[in-house]
């Protein structure tokens, strides 16, 4: 008699990200937190301990994919046996003198190194030696553990509201044993049985075995985000020619910026919109003098059309959280701040009641602190869609607002790190924590070498912004 598997399929869409990933385009998602040394320190063994008893929060963390020999079906997660949280934990350092600049750098490069495939998709590393007394932890997640807005990333198991929190755990993490992975002929045979309960299976898997994301790209872009409608509205208008659209290495650059959310609100009570408007435009007016700097032109139709997943807060504080995607034409052509955040509100109001959001329920349940989960079904909403329908993509995420520590570590700063997509030299992610907005710009390393200067645009946007509200 046949041994009984259960195993529990890849969705098509979720198995065309990994057909379609490629060595020089890998789709993790990336996060980067830094943490002030407790008394003791969060040391490599520490945060060891810490993710393993919370490992049970995140039980497809300790799985991984198996191909079904020949594409028959999509592939399946099973139990790693060899599972070694040594290998997802690891410890680097930076030399002196410890500065951001060298800890992007180490950032860059691990963003741009693919995940190991034969293993759980994810990373994590405690970056020790950063000026300050202060450490970092870098994670690294791929988009097909993120299936829904139900997942949790594990950056998130790690933060609790008080630096003593003992969190209350579903089993106990020694209490995990691996079920055997089924072997090639089990794939099969179940494969086989799919096709004869299902047989539309078939065409769905050849289809995405062979790449092509026409097939699930409009039903996730119907889930994650409500893109069907801002789609339908710009599919016959591809995006404008830009310098953010080349063709990408396999290398990065990652460069931060920083903004206070009690500014970005002055200014909102100052000239309407929202905070999400305002660090749109200041983005806009960044983007407005980038190009002016490399000398492309730039008149007053000129514009930039962002792919903008967005997670907001109902007016009613006791409802969920909700994700809503739109596909917004930054108007960099227009020279004045004022104006600029005027049209860019416009658009966003005309946008919102007709696109579709779903609730994010569950989210926050455990921390208060989704971020790392909804940059990544941004990630996804993005990779679904045709490239020539957007330049960017820009995520922003608000978090908590009060502080949230690590192994007793107080997280001070946390940066998202957006993916990019084969032919998108730039991202951006946006986080709000404690006060302050957190901006981080990942691109390509050679067609946009000067990332950083871009990032320190969108700081003084922001202040000019600030300057014309006061």
């Amino acid at each position: 008699m046949r041994e009984v598997t259960l195993v529990e399929r890849l969705t098509a869409l979720d198995a065309s990200f990994l057909y379609l990933e490629e060595p020089g385009t890998p789709m993790h998602v990336g996060g980067v937190i830094v943490l002030d040394r407790p008394d003791g320190g969060l040391d490599h063994e520490a945060l060891i301990e810490l993710v393993r008893t919370r490992l049970p929060l995140v039980p497809r963390y300790r799985q991984k994919v198996a191909e079904v020999p020949g594409h028959l079906a999509n592939p399946a997660w099973v139990d790693d046996p060899d599972f070694d949280i040594s290998y997802h934990v690891r410890r680097s350092a930076l030399p002196r003198p410890g500065n951001e600049e060298q800890l992007l750098d180490l950032v860059a490069r691990l963003t741009a190194r693919p995940l190991d495939r034969s293993r759980p998709l994810w990373e994590m590393y405690l970056v020790e030696g950063l000026a300050g007394d202060r450490t970092a932890v870098v994670t690294k997640t791929h988009p097909a553990l993120v299936d829904g807005l139900g997942a949790i990333d594990i950056g998130q198991v790690i933060l609790d509201p008080e630096p003593d929190a003992v969190r209350s755990l579903p089993q106990s993490a020694d209490d995990w044993r691996p079920r055997r992975p089924p072997g090639p002929v089990a794939l099969v045979w179940e494969a086989v049985e799919d096709y004869l309960q299902r047989p539309s299976a078939v065409i769905d898997t050849a289809r995405t075995a062979v790449g092509d994301l026409r097939a699930t790209a409009g039903r996730w872009a119907g889930v994650a985000g409500g893109l069907v409608t801002a789609v339908a509205r710009t599919a016959v208008s591809p995006a404008p020619m830009s310098p953010l659209n080349a063709p990408i290495g396999r290398q990065r650059r990652v460069a931060v910026a920083r903004a206070s959310l009690e500014d970005l609100r002055t200014v909102r009570k100052a000239h309407g919109g929202t905070v999400n408007d305002v660090l749109l435009t200041s983005v806009t007016g960044a983007l407005r003098e980038w190009l002016l700097s490399r000398g492309e032109p730039v008149v007053g139709s000129t514009s930039v059309r962002a792919l903008v997943p967005v997670s907001v807060r109902s007016e009613d504080e006791s409802a969920a959280n909700e994700v809503r995607s739109f596909l917004v034409d930054l108007p960099v052509g227009e020279p004045n701040p004022r104006l600029r955040l005027t049209r860019i509100s416009y658009a966003m109001r005309g946008l919102a009641p007709r696109s579709q959001s779903v609730g994010a329920d569950t989210l926050s349940a455990l921390s208060g602190f989704a971020p790392p989960t909804l940059h990544a079904l941004g990630a996804r909403a993005a990779s679904g869609l045709s490239r020539r329908l957007f330049n960017l993509v820009v995520t922003n995420v608000p978090g908590p607002q009060v502080p949230l520590y690590a192994g007793g570590a107080r997280m001070l700063e946390v940066y998202p790190v957006v993916p990019l997509a084969r032919g998108q030299g730039l991202a951006i992610g946006m986080t709000s924590y404690d006060g302050t907005v957190y901006v981080s710009l990942n691109a390509d390393r050679d067609s946009i070498s000067d990332v950083d200067a871009l990032a320190d645009l969108i700081e003084q946007e922001v202040g000019y912004l600030v300057e014309l509200a006061a």
